[in-house]
């Protein structure tokens, strides 16, 4: 910051400040910077998961779902409404039945060989075995299968979310880092600038920390750059415009637990899968059953129920009437044995996720164990390399080594560090993957 002061004040070209006093700049450049950390927005993993099951498309899905099923059960209900249809015919035929002759010199015409009719027909279902109830919970089920399978999909995005998050969360730690680097690095370009200046170190040396500061600057654009790619990529998936400034919080986990109960979705998708095997056979079963109705028919035609009346009339009847299959030459039988295989391949399903998020899950807790041995030997190497940094750093200002050698033992330090950091950041994302997969992992409180 305050080369960044020392530059506008000392600038002679200020675009925005043409008539400003030199004792006013630098507290403008104060409030603005002071601005502009204020207007700096922060998020956490949380609140990135919790958008990417409201913002990313596929949710949508979900009310669309229950929309849908609203519609099929009313639609199934109708069921049990009356049945209306209009029928019309307009025949005509080669031959009718006719008396040859008299009867009882009772002279009886033929009917017409062209005959027209047109019927009213009002069913009403009586009996039906519980099908329709049967047939609404198949809907039901099914509906929510599909929303599970919507969940599962949206859960299957936070392992997407968590390794953006994380490696945003890595080139954070790596820009802090390089900062710190490139504020020591400048104090030691002063003190040998100064001793230049007094003839007790060569310029050359003043040269050397300036290309690793440039080499800096370098670093961190690259930095910068990977960042904003990666944050265009988050902000995509949930659905939320994050800007370059944004702060990622570091979240806090609570140690892995390897045998809590799964609490996975594809775990609740096999059982509505088992649920819906079940529900289909007890509709195969219902249909079996006998159905009973009621009818009733009226209609105006020639001829009218009166097939010898050879005028058009009006008619009418009604009745009760039985339909049982009572054999379907096995089909009932196949398709309830075709269920069976049904229920079989699930539960295969479900063993083979399982075993495969166990395999997952041990990698994941070999990858843990290894960070935090890793992060012991960090741990061990970091201090020694302060040690000789430190010396290094007395040595240069009296000249008995070049910058070139003081820059190799801090750039080891840095490198330390930012291994340190870097084993951190796996370790941590590491164990909140373990419990995603786990699916165990909740709201931390940062």
């Amino acid at each position: 910051m305050k080369q960044l002061i020392d530059t506008l004040i000392n600038n002679p070209w200020k675009p925005g400040f043409p008539n400003t006093n030199k004792r006013l700049l630098p507290l403008m450049v104060l409030l603005s910077f002071s601005f502009m950390v204020q207007a700096q927005e922060t998020i956490s993993l949380d609140e990135c998961l919790r958008l990417v099951q409201i913002n990313y498309p596929l949710a949508k899905q979900t009310s669309l779902l229950s929309e849908q099923l609203e519609l099929d059960i009313d639609a199934t209900k109708k069921d049990r409404l009356p049945k209306l249809d209009l029928n019309g015919q307009a025949t005509y035929q080669t031959e009718v039945t006719s008396l040859d002759g008299q009867l009882m010199n009772i002279t009886i015409d033929p009917p017409n060989k062209d005959q027209y009719r047109t019927t009213l027909d009002a069913n009403q279902l009586i009996y039906h075995g519980g099908l329709i109830n049967a047939s609404i919970k198949a809907k039901e089920t099914k509906a929510a299968i599909e929303q599970q399978q919507v969940e599962v999909s949206l859960y299957a995005l936070k392992k997407r979310v968590n390794h953006l998050y994380f490696s945003l969360l890595l080139l954070q730690e790596n820009q802090d880092l390089l900062q710190a680097k490139e504020s020591q690095l400048t104090t030691r370009l002063e003190e040998v600038k100064s001793g230049v200046k007094y003839g007790t170190l060569l310029s050359s040396s003043a040269d050397a920390l300036e290309v690793e500061l440039i080499k800096i600057q370098q670093q961190n654009t690259e930095l910068v750059l990977s960042k904003l790619d990666l944050l265009q990529q988050l902000s995509l998936m949930i659905g939320t415009d994050l800007q370059q400034q944004v702060e990622l919080q570091r979240p806090a986990v609570a140690p892995v637990v390897p045998d809590q109960i799964s609490k996975r979705p594809e775990l609740q998708l096999f059982e509505l899968q088992k649920s819906q095997v079940d529900q289909s056979s007890d509709l195969l079963a219902k249909s079996k059953l006998p159905k009973i109705s009621a009818f009733a028919q009226g209609g105006y035609g020639n001829p009218g129920l009166n097939m010898l009346d050879n005028t058009f009339n009006s008619f009418f009847m009604t009745g009760v009437k039985l339909n049982w299959n009572v054999f379907d030459w096995n089909k009932n039988r196949k398709e309830r044995q075709s269920l069976q295989i049904e229920q079989n391949i699930v539960e295969s399903q479900k063993e083979t996720f399982e075993l495969n998020n166990d395999m997952e899950l041990v990698n994941l807790q070999s990858e843990i164990d290894k960070m935090e041995e890793l992060i012991q030997y960090d741990e061990q190497i970091i201090p020694r390399f302060e040690k000789m940094v430190k010396t290094a750093e007395s040595q240069l200002k009296n000249g008995v080594i070049t910058s070139s050698a003081y820059i190799t033992e801090f750039t080891n330090l840095y490198e330390a560090k930012s291994n340190l950091a870097l084993h951190k950041i796996q370790k941590l994302m590491n164990q909140i993957q373990y419990q995603i997969t786990q699916g165990t992992y909740e709201k931390s409180s940062n």
